[in-house]
This record gives C-alpha cells, structure tokens and sequence, in this order.
C-alpha cells in the first residue's frame, strides 16, 4: 500500500519527464528538484537520466528522458532508452508529465505524444499531466489562452489528460511556488488514481526483473569475491612455502590484500539498483567489470562506486 505522509500525500513521488526534444524537459526537472541535476539536451541528446531529492519533506524522483524522442537514434538505440525509462521508473511513475512549449502544436510535438502512447499504452493517460513550459510568453490569463488559442490537435491531448495541465514560467525558474503548485496538482491526480502510481504488464515484468537481477547481481559479486579469495590464498600459500622465514609479514599482507577485495565487491554489492537500471536483459555481468565494455552512464555509475569505495573505505 501506498505510504502517506503530511496532509495525506505521497512520502514520495516517482516523475517522468516526456515530449519532443527541445520543449525544455531537462529544463522543467531542474526547476522541480531546485538544481541544475539534469544537462539540457540538444538535438543530439544524452541518454536517460535519473535523480532524487529531498523536496518539501518528501522525496522527489525524477526521470529525464531526451533520448527517447532523439530522431537521430538507430532503432536499438531507442528501445535500449525505452528499457532504461521503464527500468528507471519502476514500479511504475506517480505521473508521467508531458512537456511542452507554449507555442503552435507541431507536427514533432504530434509525433512526441503519439509515441508517449506507445511507450506507456492509453491506460497512462490517467497518469498524465500536460506541462507547458515558456509560460511568461503568454500575457493574457494561461486558462483563456488555452480555450481560445490552442488548435484542435492540441485540445484532444488535453482532453486526452483529463484536462491537467501545469504551467511553468522560465523567468521566474527559482519560483518554488510554481513547483509547490505543480505537485499539489499531481497530489491530486494520484488522489483521483487512488493514491496508486501507473503500472502496467510491463512494469510490473520490469519490477520482477529487477530484484530477480539485483539478486543475481549480488550473488555473481559474492562468486566473483569466493574466486578473487581463493586465489590470493592461493598465492601466498605459494610465497609462504618459498619464504618461511617471512611467514609473518606474509600473513599480514594476505589478509590485508584479503580485506580490500572484500570491500571492494561489498562497494558494487551496495550499487546494484543503479547498475541493473542501466542494463537490458541481455546484458552479461562478466562485462560489467571489463572496462572496454562499459559505456555511457553505466561507466559513470561503476566509477561513481569505485571512487566511493577508494575514497570513504566501504
């Protein structure tokens, strides 16, 4: 069951940040979590990206997702974000919130929503909040603008979302009561789905996947720490038959060499969540611990572990 906190809400919420590149997505988290956690993409965008903070006594997450709408993309590339949104995002997002620029509704914007559908199925749409971003462009009050200048296409997406939508103004980006508001919206839209975040058979395959991957992860390290024990013994027990009379200072070093494998793969034991969010089932785990084979913000997330694991002696 859901947990509440303070007035009945949410102790935290999971966001998901969609719609065609350049509508200010990475922009609009930003301004949700307070700091610049997200780079804005161009039109050769980065990957999908991740990130919580503690906002109003709640934890905020919040899934960036340029790569998705990345006309540039090859096809595998594209269902690997697919897979890597999804990964992020399960259980499954409280709402997903549907960027986009106050202005003509283009034909990429079309497209963007359309694809929305496809990712997440028509059930999202009760999960679904239209945010307009640029929103100090319009001078006249923003609900008389949307009735009045918002062609057709665009009334049926709003119609689509139950007509939820949340303006932000990028003049005024450091206005905490314009995020305030948003989330109050989004309380309430979670309120109405019954305090329930969006699922659907893929994620709740995605979610079973993940732990059993997360369990499968941490007995691959444990393994790898049995073989990595074994053959330091294994090595000093040779030096030790070579060298008797260093036999103490021998020890020594075996179990101090013993200590930092230990630590070592009790670091990435820790990291595991983050590390199987970036990998499709296809993934192989030996390749994990190759550094060839690593790229993109999976590099970054084994490095961030390490660096930790140096730095603070996990």
């Amino acid at each position: 069951k859901p947990k509440a906190g303070l007035g009945g809400h949410q102790v935290s919420l999971r966001l998901v940040l969609v719609g065609k590149t350049g509508e200010g997505k990475s922009s609009s988290g930003n301004t949700i979590l307070g700091r610049e956690a997200f780079r804005a993409a161009s039109s050769h965008s980065s990957g999908i990206t991740h990130t919580c903070e503690k906002l109003f006594q709640r934890t905020i997450s919040v899934v960036d997702t340029p790569g998705l709408f990345d006309t540039t993309m090859s096809e595998d590339a594209v269902k690997r974000e697919i897979s890597k949104c999804i990964n992020m995002s399960a259980p499954g997002p409280h709402a997903i919130l549907l960027v986009i620029r106050v202005g003509p509704f283009s034909a990429e914007e079309r497209d963007a929503v359309k694809k929305v559908e496809e990712i997440f199925g028509e059930g999202a749409w009760r999960y679904t909040m239209i945010l307009f971003t640029h929103g100090d462009k319009v001078e006249e009050d923003f609900d008389e603008f949307i009735k009045e200048e918002s062609g057709p296409e665009l009334q049926e997406v709003l119609m689509k979302a139950g007509n939820r939508y949340h303006v932000f103004n990028n003049l005024r980006a450091n206005d905490r009561r314009q995020v305030l508001n948003l989330l109050e919206k989004v309380d309430k839209m979670v309120a109405d789905n019954g305090g329930e975040s969006y699922s659907n058979k893929t994620y709740l395959q995605v979610e079973e996947m993940l732990k059993q991957r997360e369990s499968e992860l941490r007995e691959f390290y444990e393994k790898k720490l049995t073989e990595e024990e074994d053959k330091v013994k294994s090595e000093y027990e040779k030096k030790l038959t070579e060298a008797r009379e260093e036999k103490q200072q021998l020890e020594k070093r075996l179990w101090c060499e013993l200590e930092e494998v230990r630590r070592y793969y009790r670091a990435l034991e820790n990291g595991v969540r983050q590390i199987v969010e970036q990998m499709t089932r296809d993934d192989c785990f030996d390749e994990i611990l190759t550094n060839e084979t690593q790229s993109g913000f999976l590099k970054i997330v084994l490095s961030t572990i390490i660096l930790c694991f140096r730095s603070t002696g996990l």
